[in-house]
């Protein structure tokens, strides 16, 4: 199958990038330069940051990138094998949930947070739907630092899509997509800037 380039101008920015079963939305930049380097420090700083794990084929997996866990309870979130205890919301990042709801419109009560130190770290082809999300639910992708490319990936036909997530942008995925969908963030050999991903969710 062709790979699509999604975000190719202003105009594309509010359809749905997806082209079947499922709705993702691109916003572009939502946060100027500056805020975005701000904030971006402060996630890196100040964040619990811990190696992710997982267990693929009865074999524990320890990965590079590292992430965080936080929401409005100190609700668990279970995926890969590996049951996550939440955390209390820094203020700091709370104050980013705001500006991505005020975007987007939804409302959400958790985020995982994920660090990728290089382009040597990436994420394989996976969708977000595991039993502790709301099904159908909305997941906002705010992304900080190095740029990235992401890729779709349908999962009857393998039809591919793919857009650069850019400092201080967001992307939200929706609907059937998880369902429907596969999507991840490749490695690359290109010198690329540490890059932090937060995804906000909508736990049960």
């Amino acid at each position: 199958m062709m790979l699509t380039d999604l975000f190719e101008n202003d105009d594309m920015k509010l359809i749905n990038l997806l082209p079947q079963e499922g709705a993702v939305h691109y916003y572009g930049k939502i946060l100027d330069k500056a805020t975005a380097d701000a904030y971006f420090e402060k996630c890196r700083s100040e964040l619990s940051w811990e190696h992710d794990r997982s267990f693929i084929y009865g074999k524990e997996i320890v990965t590079k990138r590292k992430i965080a866990w936080y929401a409005d309870e100190l609700v668990s979130y279970t995926y890969s094998g590996y049951t996550k205890m939440a955390s209390a919301w820094p203020s700091f990042l709370q104050e980013i949930k705001q500006v991505v709801e005020s975007h987007c419109g939804d409302v959400f009560n958790s985020c995982l947070c994920n660090f990728y130190h290089s382009g040597a770290e990436g994420m394989g082809w996976h969708s977000d739907a595991e039993k502790d999300l709301v099904e159908n639910g909305v997941i906002a992708a705010l992304s900080l630092g190095g740029e990235r490319k992401f890729l779709f990936k349908h999962k009857g036909t393998g039809e591919k899509a793919s857009l650069v997530l850019e400092h201080g942008s967001l992307l939200i995925m929706k609907g059937s997509t998880q369902a429907n969908w596969l999507h991840s963030l490749p490695k690359t050999k290109k010198d690329v800037e540490p890059r932090v991903s937060l995804t906000f969710r909508q736990m049960r």
